[in-house]
């Protein structure tokens, strides 16, 4: 990944390149940003960028022995942290490198992608992907030993608010005082979540969402998407590369999460108690991924509606196109701010009951109960 390759974050970028000729890289530091700000991207340009042994004012060179293995992924200097599952014996705990090769072939497709998809690659089921307490001790490990081709040992943590507190803890005295020529890329999607002791020990690096010209450029120059239908796109992620990306290759899945909304409403409304078991059950066998998935994307869904109700569409900030849009048309004045607060409040809770390893038919069932006493049986507009 070449700074080049990312279609924005320009000012971002200027000063990481700045940083780096100036020789005042910071030893820790955290990329943040809105979802879909390709805060992943940046940390491994940036890295790349650091170890190349012919950068130039803008870039990597790309054709240097560092760079082409930065490119595989597979220099000896750089590391990776990431969340995982068990592998093995249930009372055993697996570190990323039990998944490095598994890493490498995915991460190395596109560095836009979520902890969901991430997971659903390696076929987690009903696992809970996090960074087990044992890593710290490969991390210690690992950053204990000289460079072997680099002047920096860089290790890339992703999505540190995963880590256990007890791999946290252990890190805290290494990521204060890291060994010489070591630096620490920590790539975040909730900093609020890292524990207090390890970001205050951070470079904090915010990036923005990209400007929907970079994302309608990005899915025509990279995907080959036709003009008409990436600015379709542009106009409805806000600024979410990985939303533009999974719209454009998943409109299978956004269709199916659709459907999964639709019926839910339509049986609350109508009180079809009947259906509305048959749903739960049906989407309690679908894995956990899937019901976060689900449920993420009908907060989402509420969101819009309200908007729309709220009369926003002509001020641009509704994100909603196709069948989306088709039924939202006739839907959104069910949603309103007499019920809204209590609805998102249902979802979220329902999303923590998911993570949290609840029986997923008592907890969707439960939803859509106290959905059909949430729903306005009264259209207000």
């Amino acid at each position: 990944m070449n700074f080049s390759q990312i279609p924005g974050q320009k000012e971002i970028i200027s000063k990481l390149i700045r940083s780096v000729r100036e020789e005042r890289v910071s030893h820790a530091q955290i990329f943040t940003g809105p979802e879909g700000c390709g805060s992943l991207a940046v940390a491994l340009a940036f890295a790349k960028y650091i170890s190349c042994e012919n950068r130039n004012d803008h870039d990597s060179c790309d054709v240097c022995r560092s760079c082409v293995k930065y490119e595989k992924m597979i220099h000896p200097d750089l590391h990776f942290v990431f969340p995982v599952i068990k592998k093995g014996r249930k009372d055993s705990e697996s570190v990323s490198d039990s998944f490095l090769a598994e890493w490498r072939e995915f991460a190395g497709k596109s560095p836009y992608f979520t902890i969901n998809a991430w997971l659903d690659s390696i076929n987690v089921e009903n696992a809970q992907g996090l960074i087990f307490a044992s890593e710290a001790e490969e991390i210690i490990k690992k950053l204990s030993l000289k460079t072997y081709e680099s002047d920096y040992k860089i290790m890339i943590i992703w999505l540190p608010e995963k880590m256990h507190p007890a791999a946290a803890n252990k890190l805290l005295k290494l990521i204060e005082e890291p060994p010489d020529k070591t630096l620490f890329l920590l790539v975040s999607d909730e900093p609020d979540r890292i524990i207090p002791t390890i970001l205050s020990r951070c470079q904090l690096v915010r990036l923005p969402g990209f400007t929907n010209d970079e994302i309608r450029e990005y899915l025509t120059g990279r995907y080959s998407a036709g003009r008409q239908r990436a600015e379709e796109i542009a106009k409805v992620v806000s600024g979410n590369i990985i939303k533009a990306i999974e719209l454009f290759e998943n409109e299978d899945s956004s269709r199916q999460n659709l459907d999964r909304f639709r019926k839910l409403m339509r049986f609350a409304w109508k009180r079809d108690v009947m259906s509305l078991m048959k749903w739960s059950d049906d989407i309690s066998v679908t894995g956990r991924e899937a019901q976060k998935k689900f449920l993420s994307y009908s907060l989402g869904m509420l969101r819009e509606n309200l908007m729309m109700n709220l009369g926003q569409m002509k001020n641009n900030i509704v994100f909603l196109a196709g069948e989306e849009a088709s039924f939202s048309g006739n839907f959104h004045p069910f949603i309103s701010l007499a019920n809204i607060y209590p609805l998102n409040d249902e979802f979220n809770q329902a999303f923590s009951h998911v993570e949290a390893n609840g029986n997923p038919r008592i907890i969707f069932l439960d939803l859509a109960f106290k959905v059909t006493r949430l729903i306005s049986r009264t259209p207000k507009v």
